[in-house]
């Protein structure tokens, strides 16, 4: 089972990355200028269309680490199960 998880290790980075410009995204541009399929979007004419969705930006940075973390961990080394007890 350990070998279909070093499998994710290039897709969890490769999504750990995407969430990241995701986050920056959210923390740089207000709601309004936010691509229309991320959630949080609004049109500029709502009264809060300049607000920054920092909790959304937040939560992506926070997948995004956890991403990394698992890649981190499925690349270390094998353990061996053969070892003489001590």
């Amino acid at each position: 089972m350990n070998q279909n998880l070093r499998r994710l290790v290039v897709p969890a980075v490769i999504l750990g990355i995407l969430l990241i410009v995701v986050a920056v995204i959210y923390f740089v541009e207000p709601q309004h200028s936010l691509p229309s399929f991320f959630p949080g979007h609004s049109s500029a004419s709502d009264p809060e269309a300049g607000h920054h969705h920092t909790k959304h930006g937040i939560a992506a940075l926070v997948v995004a680490l956890a991403c990394f973390a698992f890649a981190w961990f499925q690349t270390g080394p094998k353990t061996r199960t053969d070892s003489p007890a001590l």
